[in-house]
């Protein structure tokens, strides 16, 4: 096990002082009453107790709009200019255990594979991400489900804020290396003084609401098209009215748009990428059409890619972490737990 060590919560602003010396540094700020990730400054009003923000980490890898490349045309002469790759450190402190596992999911969608996405791997590699345990999950998730630990969340760097200390632990070689580098700020400290918070923080995921969700990852390609051509489906989507909310809430979504701007002087044209979303009806439109015309299509896709298209892909790993977002945003209260649970007895009923 790494080493362990702590420092005072109220010398907390000279460690992040600190980390910005040679990097960017993202904490959970609150402004205007919202708590997101944001660039650090001294008078930034921190919050570290806040549960989890209203947006998630994925905005620091996958911009919800980026630019690829320039062409710039001067008569006959065209040229090309590629935009050059993210190259600025910077580290995220203070990521829960879910939004942790959010990046495992972007990670083995953009970089599993080759051709890898070079924009993605660019930022990945520059970033130090700095988890902090959930002191007090709340009722709307349900990452324990998923199989993760809200008391041990993982990253580069794991936190811990234990009475007056927060505690810390590199868990990578990158990780490590941080810690290292803050040394002069921290002491030694007992990994066993941890033991009654981590096991207070499962105590209280374990209990939660949807913590017993009826999650198998052992579904067969029967079971797939029992679910894919449920009667269900045809009662869950009748609420949905299709805004998105729950894709650009959610930290594994991963669907992007390309797309061309001119500018208006006819002389060079930007492609860039932006965020879209499975649940609009010109999401994949072609020339020909779009393989998905109904609302009731366009809702199915998003939960059986989160509940059986990826996982099946990417050796079980499933593509939702429990964070809740979707449950707390969705307009009329549809969710991926309402789904979880009515599939459930779809694949009951199927190997009846």
């Amino acid at each position: 096990m790494s080493k362990t060590y702590k420092i005072a919560l109220d010398k907390l602003p000279e460690l992040y002082a600190q980390t910005a010396e040679n990097r960017n540094l993202y904490l959970p700020i609150r402004r205007g009453g919202t708590l997101n990730f944001e660039a650090w400054h001294k008078d930034a009003a921190v919050d570290l107790y806040g549960l989890k923000t209203a947006n998630t980490p994925k905005d620091l890898f996958l911009p919800q709009s980026e630019d690829l490349y320039t062409i710039k045309m001067d008569g006959t002469n065209i040229e090309v200019f590629a935009r050059e790759f993210f190259d600025k450190p910077f580290a995220i402190f203070g990521i829960k255990a879910c939004d942790i596992e959010a990046i495992k999911v972007l990670d083995n969608i953009y970089l599993s594979k080759q051709p890898v996405d070079m924009f993605y791997k660019a930022r990945r590699d520059n970033a130090v991400l700095i988890s902090l345990a959930c002191n007090e999950p709340k009722n709307a998730c349900f990452c324990h489900a998923f199989g993760l630990d809200a008391g041990n969340p993982g990253g580069d760097v794991t936190t811990w804020i234990n009475g007056d200390n927060l505690y810390i632990q590199g868990q990578t070689d990158k990780g490590s290396a941080y810690v290292e580098e803050m040394s002069g700020l921290l002491e030694a400290a007992d990994f066993g003084d941890l033991s009654g918070l981590q096991a207070n923080i499962r105590e209280t995921a374990q209990n939660l609401p949807y913590a017993k969700l009826p999650l198998d990852k052992g579904f067969t390609s029967e079971d797939m098209m029992a679910m894919f051509n449920s009667e269900q489906w045809g009662s869950f989507h009748r609420a949905c009215i299709g805004c998105g909310t729950c894709t650009y809430s959610c930290p594994t979504c991963s669907c992007y748009d390309i797309k061309d701007h001119d500018g208006g002087d006819c002389k060079g044209v930007t492609r860039f990428r932006c965020w879209d979303s499975c649940m609009y009806p010109d999401f994949t439109l072609m020339a020909h059409g779009n393989n998905r015309l109904t609302q009731k299509e366009r809702f199915r896709q998003r939960f059986m890619h989160k509940l059986m298209y990826h996982p099946m892909n990417y050796e079980g790993q499933f593509g939702c972490v429990g964070c809740g977002r979707c449950i707390n945003k969705c307009p009329v209260s549809l969710n991926i737990v309402k789904i979880i649970k009515s599939l459930a007895e779809v694949k009951e009923d199927a190997n009846a």
